[in-house]
């Protein structure tokens, strides 16, 4: 088993002069998306089945013009309404007039029916117009459509 532990601590560091403001506009996009969900075999098909694994397909509209494609990983449990997944993926297109890509790094717990989700922008990972991006995504579904709330900023040039 490898430990990655180590690879997410360092050593204090001054901020270098290369280093990109972190000053920027507090932003918000929001919009409809559509979502397909695949199951996928698992890496080890001896593992139980209650652990679940999919690829993700997303169409995004609105303030994000974007495609995501990312894989899930879900647990669920004996206990009704009670569960996790994890997933990354990837966004490529135009958010608010600015273009190119960022990963999302999502996780969701269910405990006896009470939700909790949580989408976060990985760090360092955007491109082209969108380096430097930081934010939160929350989803919603009603009535069997999905929609997203995007609090984001991009660095100052």
């Amino acid at each position: 088993m490898v430990c990655l532990a180590p690879a997410f601590v360092r050593p204090a560091q001054s901020p270098s002069t290369n280093d990109q403001k972190e000053v920027g506009l507090n932003r918000h996009a929001a919009g409809p998306f559509d979502v397909k969900i695949t199951p996928e075999a698992l890496a080890d098909k001896s593992t139980e089945s209650t652990l679940g694994r999919m690829s993700i397909d997303k169409q995004y509209h609105g303030d994000l013009d974007a495609t995501g494609k990312g894989e899930m990983l879900t647990v669920s449990t004996d206990v009704k309404g009670s569960g996790v997944y994890v997933a990354v993926e990837r966004v490529t297109g135009t958010l608010q007039g600015h273009k190119g890509s960022f990963s999302l790094h999502h996780t969701g717990i269910m405990t006896r029916g009470n939700p909790e989700l949580k989408i976060t922008v990985v760090p360092d990972s955007g491109t082209d117009q969108l380096v430097g991006i930081t934010g939160t995504m929350s989803i919603k579904i009603e009535n069997g459509k999905h929609s997203y709330e995007f609090d984001y900023m991009l660095p100052e040039k």
